[in-house]
């Protein structure tokens, strides 16, 4: 998955199905997109035509929101961070518990969001 990159329009997708598909059709968003994101198994599709998010999707949108996180705490210092993210983020020494409440991002984290950006996420 480190050399997937995914499109804004694809995050979207991934988000909408997450959230669940309501009634029988899929929006335009997501029937745009479901071929690619079906084919790197990030959905899947019954045959009766429901589509569902996999393992694998759940980790794309896992690792999308973490590094928000990291680029919103890059910006401001004390942004607001979901509590699985920070977990995660804090556990893998990414970012720092402040004094004041709320979270920073540590050198470690620093070098990480470098390196995605230079890969260009």
């Amino acid at each position: 998955m480190k050399n997937e990159k995914f499109t804004q329009d694809e995050y979207d997708a991934l988000y909408e199905i997450k959230r669940g598909i309501k009634g029988d059709r899929v929006s335009a968003c997501v029937g745009r997109n479901s071929k690619r994101l079906s084919g790197l198994k990030l959905i899947s599709i019954a045959r009766n035509g429901r589509i569902s998010l996999t393992e694998k999707g759940e980790q794309a949108i896992f690792l999308r929101r973490c590094v928000l996180a990291l680029r919103a705490l890059s910006e401001q210092p004390g942004a607001p961070v979901d509590a699985d993210v920070a977990l995660f983020l804090g556990k893998k020494s990414h970012i720092l518990e402040r004094a004041e409440g709320g979270f920073e991002i540590s050198d470690k984290g620093r070098e990480s969001l470098e390196d995605i950006i230079s890969q260009g996420y």
